[in-house]
């Protein structure tokens, strides 16, 4: 017969002030280790979040980003007759050949600049972005030099709130309108007339070609037919890909370093749990001698002592979602490293994400607790039984 469960729980209560401090360390490891995977997960979110499947981007072939990528008006032309394009309600072809600009803010309050993306687009285009709706103002008027700003751009820099007006590329620009794109990427952006603002950058290329399929199952053969066009050296993306592909890398480094950081700080905490529990195993001969004299063998003992370290990397896994959780609430911004531009995000908490911390929580306690659990499993019983 077993140990009961409840034994090892209740010596962690006898002892709470160094259950509570180990723990505690655990907590903080825990804590890095799920604000990594959340702040991952919600830099993935945003950008894939901006795009829509039925929404199929058309770049130069080659390039990473809009930023890189440039459509000439014959081109253009060439992808807006494809018999894919949908069709809205009065009947004009949902495709927008779009223009990406980086240009330089201040912020408010700290007047720190950084890079901010204006988008040209065309009259079709907010159609084509379910996500985004004017929370203030009106939309620009085409042809002039009027902008509507994302909700966090008019709220984090100077010069972009509703009636404000900006001055770049030698003009003066005035803010008509606020767009609320939720938590997309849309809400760091700036939008503008693309031909007032390829004039005013002198430009003649569009960045992308954005349009809606009539039907999703059409993707492939728009496609195949764009990409082997030899008069369009181009590349045919679902949008959501898209957008997945710009959150890749920078997602990735930041899980990287993040692990990273928790690995190390893994190993601290690993070794804290290991130390207590030797501590518990030196305390307690006379008690496990005492329960070998009463018919328990060596694995049962095992067991005891594993199960009381996993419940101390439990107890450490509580401790610290609790505070990672309240991340929830807070708002970042970082550069995107395919655009090089702002980007804000929030944190984002999965259920898979409170598994794994769930998981490597209790893995730190199994792992701190293993070698002194063997060593009072291997205790000999006269030995134990003398300490008694």
């Amino acid at each position: 017969m077993p140990i009961p469960i409840s034994y090892s729980y209740r010596n962690l209560l006898a002892r709470r002030l160094t259950t509570f401090l180990t723990a505690a360390g655990m907590a903080l490891v825990v804590f890095v280790f799920a604000a990594v995977l959340m702040l991952s997960e919600g830099l993935r979110r945003t950008l894939v979040a901006t795009g829509s499947f039925d929404n199929v981007v058309v770049l130069r072939a080659g390039s990473e980003s809009e930023v890189q990528s440039a459509i000439d008006r014959n081109q253009a032309g060439i992808i807006n007759a494809q018999p894919e394009v949908a069709l809205d309600k009065e009947g004009r072809r949902l495709v927008a050949g779009e223009a990406i600009v980086l240009i330089n803010l201040p912020k408010r309050g700290s007047g720190n600049p950084a890079n901010v993306i204006i988008r040209g687009v065309q009259p079709v285009s907010p159609e084509l972005r379910r996500e985004v709706r004017l929370s203030a103002g009106r939309f620009l008027s085409p042809g002039s030099t009027e902008i509507v700003a994302g909700a966090q751009i008019a709220r984090r820099f100077q010069g972009a709130g509703l009636g404000e007006t900006l001055r770049f590329a030698m003009r003066q620009w005035q803010v008509v309108g606020v767009m609320d794109a939720g938590n997309t990427g849309f809400s760091s952006e700036l939008w503008g007339d693309v031909e007032t603002l390829l004039a005013a950058f002198r430009r003649t290329a569009f960045s992308s070609v954005i349009l809606r399929l009539r039907d999703p199952a059409a993707f492939d053969a728009l496609k195949a037919r764009l990409e082997s066009d030899p008069r369009l050296p181009v590349q045919v993306l679902r949008e959501v890909e898209f957008y997945e592909n710009q959150s890749r890398r920078l997602a990735t480094f930041i899980r990287l370093l993040g692990l990273v950081l928790t690995g190390i700080f893994g190993v601290g905490a690993i070794l804290g749990a290991m130390v207590t529990m030797y501590a518990q195993v030196g305390a307690r001969v006379s008690e496990i001698g005492t329960l070998r004299a009463l018919g328990f063998k060596r694995h049962h003992i095992l067991a005891a002592f594993l199960l009381e370290s996993m419940f101390l990397g439990f107890l450490g896994w509580l401790l610290g979602l609790a505070p990672a959780s309240l991340l929830n609430f807070l708002t970042l911004s970082t550069i995107n490293w395919s655009s090089f531009a702002e980007i804000t995000f929030k944190f984002a908490l999965t259920s898979d994400i409170m598994v794994k911390s769930l998981l490597f929580g209790v893995g730190m306690g199994l792992v701190g607790g293993l070698l002194p659990s063997l060593k009072a499993a291997r205790l000999p019983l006269l030995d134990a039984l003398r300490a008694a």
